[in-house]
């Protein structure tokens, strides 16, 4: 398995990054690689994407959501892959995007862009291209407030509504396998305020723009 951790401070307000997080079916506007995301259910999806030359298609699982705070997901199929986005409250208008992701890559092809370290640097790009993206629109293109629980709220079931996620403490994606995840420290997503990455000084955003209504989430 190989891990990715990597962080972008946007500038607009934490409910509009995690709106336009949740229109999955943008994903191909900024994410290199990704040539079509399509929405199968509530919580079920279908990717076509490019990774080390080599086409793939599969289906991805959301396995936890709270507005403002966090997206977990988990491939169904091959290639395996989990992970989770967090949002963080900078200030009123600036937001730190965090994900942490594990895949296994496949193939001579796929072992190699991972070696090289091709991966982890197109995951960084698509961050920035997410940042560059969110802030010239400056509002989202649409948004998805709904809440689908973590296994840990529904003994297991993933379905229903639950009150056991303690916002103090980030609960980690499912996972791929007994040894995921690793302990990170991270800190508490949504509207707790944590200190700008070092080196940045980001300038304010335009005010957040009524979300459009759309249908169920689009991973």
């Amino acid at each position: 398995m190989s891990s990715i951790d990597h962080s972008v401070d946007v500038n607009v307000p934490i409910r509009t990054a995690y709106n336009q997080w949740t229109q999955f079916e943008s994903f191909p506007e900024f994410m290199e690689g990704v040539e079509s995301v399509k929405q199968l259910g509530d919580t079920r999806t279908d990717w076509v994407v490019e990774i080390g030359g080599v086409r793939r298609e599969f289906t991805a699982e959301i396995t936890e959501q709270h507005p403002d705070e966090r997206v977990a997901w988990r491939s169904l199929d091959r290639p395996r892959q989990a992970g989770v986005v967090t949002f963080h409250r900078l200030n009123e208008d600036n937001t730190r995007v965090t994900l942490q992701m594990e895949y296994d890559p496949e193939g001579f092809a796929e072992k190699a862009a991972d070696a090289l370290q091709l991966v982890r640097l197109r995951v960084r790009g698509d961050l920035e291209r997410f940042k560059s993206f969110i802030e010239s629109r400056g509002g989202e293109t649409g948004a998805w407030r709904g809440e689908v629980p973590g296994p840990h709220q529904q003994g297991g079931t993933g379905t229903g509504s639950g009150s056991g996620y303690d916002i103090g403490e980030p609960m980690p994606p499912q996972p791929v396998n007994p040894e995921y995840p690793r302990e990170t420290p991270l800190p508490a997503p949504g509207p707790g305020p944590v200190p700008p990455a070092r080196g940045t000084n980001p300038a304010p955003g335009s005010g957040p723009v009524p979300p459009r209504d759309t249908p169920g989430p689009v991973i």
